[in-house]
């Protein structure tokens, strides 16, 4: 039997006196967003193990019906190695999304808003921001997008720069696929402290932007907060689709071109015997040149040159990091030992990466210069392309020197 209206508003008043309450309000919201990120990384690992066995049987199976040659290495290598790697966070996508959503509908996220106020007004801005950013921890296209909600020019203009920061679900396969690689032991921790550091940039930029570049905006914040109600799970779903076939269109669109890209790249110039290319043959090759050409920049970061060129592929979407690497350490189908089967054993047994730089690659991912799409939604918002080439330059700067802090720092305490 459904409630009343009377009755649902005495359970949201019963409720709100606990969970925007000024002293439990805060640990009952790190708790929430806590078990978000442990149901996406945990849960999430194991259908994410079993796409991830179907996808390298499904490379072993094609390697070995086809005859050797350019056609089998570039579906082998680059197709099935670069989309088949970011196919395998599919899972960890939707159960994001399925907690952000459950969020939503409930009503909750409007509370986090108002119980965040606080908060955000110490670094310049008001509960008003807090929606966008929590809606960037899914795509931060649409965060941006929903600043247009703030009536403050001053206000909006920051949210949408600081909105980059915020870890979009585009690079979480970045960090489960390094954390698997390096801590696999400590999965929940190392991604939410990777998640912390992109909100504490985040909130340090907010504080520069608003003490040099815009004054301060003492527009109250007001929102209405909707009854608390029991989402539905047809509704929960219906979004988690959409998100998700969002992703699925851009492995089939974007990502699958990034991924042939980068393997015609990294497959020529050919080696002279005409045989498969190795490491030494693959440093040759047009992307090859193309990584060591930026190296000097990157060396200080202790980033290989395989990830360089990973990064720049970032430019078109996050997601085209992690197919980049699937088909830059692709094994064409030769190695059959279950610890080089996944791209996480390639990345160990690689002998080019390191726990700490690792980490250091995170952090540089996390926080270096928005996709095209982050970029052109940011013209759009902030009402000039020079915003945007703000956002483009200072994030970068910002992620080099944050990656190579974690990685000096890292390397005297390891």
């Amino acid at each position: 039997m459904p409630l009343s209206k009377r009755e649902r508003v005495a359970i949201t008043n019963s409720l709100d006196k606990v969970l925007i309450h000024k002293v439990w309000g805060y640990p009952i919201f790190l708790a929430a967003m806590w078990l978000m990120f442990w149901l996406t990384f945990t849960v999430g690992g194991w259908p994410m193990y079993w796409i991830e066995q179907g996808v390298a049987g499904l490379g072993s199976f094609i390697g070995d019906i086809l005859a050797p040659g350019p056609f089998r290495d570039l579906l082998v290598d680059g197709i099935i190695g670069g989309v088949g790697s970011v196919a395998v966070f599919l899972p960890n996508i939707l159960i994001l999304f399925f907690c952000i959503s459950f969020m939503e509908d409930s009503g909750y996220m409007a509370r986090a808003a108002m119980l965040m106020d606080s908060v955000m007004r110490r670094v310049g801005l008001h509960g008003r921001s807090f929606i966008p950013l929590v809606m960037g921890f899914g795509c931060n296209v649409p965060g941006i997008m929903a600043a247009s909600g703030i009536s403050s020019r001053s206000s909006r203009i920051i949210t949408v720069l600081i909105s980059p920061f915020i870890s979009c679900s585009a690079r979480l396969p970045i960090y489960i696929l390094l954390v698997g690689a390096f801590f696999p032991s400590h999965r929940t921790l190392v991604i939410a402290a990777i998640y912390v550091v992109g909100i504490i940039v985040a909130a340090l930029t907010a504080v520069v932007l608003r003490k040099f570049v815009f004054k301060r905006d003492d527009s109250p914040f007001v929102m209405k907060l909707p009854t608390y109600q029991m989402p539905t799970m047809r509704t929960i779903l219906r979004d988690m689709w959409h998100n998700g076939r969002q992703y699925l269109k851009k492995m089939g669109g974007i990502i699958l071109v990034a991924s042939i890209a980068v393997w015609v790249l990294s497959y020529y110039p050919r080696p002279e015997d005409g045989g498969r290319m190795n490491a030494v043959d693959r440093e040759q090759s047009y992307l090859g040149r193309m990584g060591r050409f930026v190296e000097p920049a990157m060396r200080p970061l202790g980033i290989p040159w395989r990830g360089n060129v990973a990064l720049m592929a970032g430019l078109a979407a996050k997601e085209s990091t992690v197919s980049t690497l699937g088909v830059l350490y692709s094994t064409g189908g030769e190695d059959t030992g279950e610890e080089v089967a996944a791209l996480t054993g390639r990345l160990r047994s690689s002998g080019e990466w390191t726990a700490v730089s690792a980490l250091s690659f995170m952090v540089f991912a996390l926080l270096y210069f928005p996709c095209l799409a982050a970029l052109a939604a940011i013209r759009k918002e902030a009402g000039g392309w020079r915003w945007a080439l703000l956002a483009l330059g200072y994030n970068t700067v910002v992620a080099w020197v944050c990656a190579w802090a974690v990685y000096a720092v890292g390397n005297l305490i390891v």
